[in-house]
């Protein structure tokens, strides 16, 4: 009996550590959807008096303002799931609903949609107004982002 509970522990233990990481591996190739306060901790803290539009994040990030109802967003939510794939663990892709954080989107001046934020490490982010192709997204994440400029 006492084997067959260690075998159970082992076997719980070994399932909810691999579902746990697959759970965190997948969560990382789809885009992040955050609010204000992650804004502020994790994108750029517009609030301080300092005036610095710094990004503040550890690896590369695009963050894009949308809505649910605004075709060029629904093509962007496609594109931004394709990125989000394929740079997985090299950056972050974030989203933000501007009806559900209307605060923050005014309080940057967000004044259409989709806008997205293409943002290099330490530096202050490109702003991009309305939807671009996937090339196009790509071509400013390996300038912009990663530094390498096409020939």
């Amino acid at each position: 009996k006492q084997i067959m509970d260690m075998r159970k522990t082992l076997f719980l233990t070994a399932f909810l550590m691999i579902f746990g990481l697959s759970e965190a591996i997948y969560a990382q190739k789809k885009p992040i959807e955050i609010n204000k306060q992650d804004f502020i901790s994790k994108v750029i803290n517009y609030e301080d008096v300092s005036g610095s539009w710094q990004y503040l994040g550890d690896k590369p990030a695009i963050v894009e303002f949308y809505a649910d109802w605004c075709p060029p967003c629904k093509v962007m939510a496609s594109v931004l799931k394709d990125i989000a794939k394929e740079y997985a663990g090299k950056m972050y892709v974030y989203k933000i609903n501007v009806d559900k954080q209307k605060e923050l989107s005014k309080e940057i001046g967000i004044a259409s949609i989709p806008t997205i934020f293409i943002c290099p490490v330490g530096k202050q982010p490109l702003v991009v107004s309305g939807a671009v192709s996937k090339e196009t997204l790509q071509m400013y994440i390996e300038e912009e982002l990663f530094g390498n400029i096409s020939e």
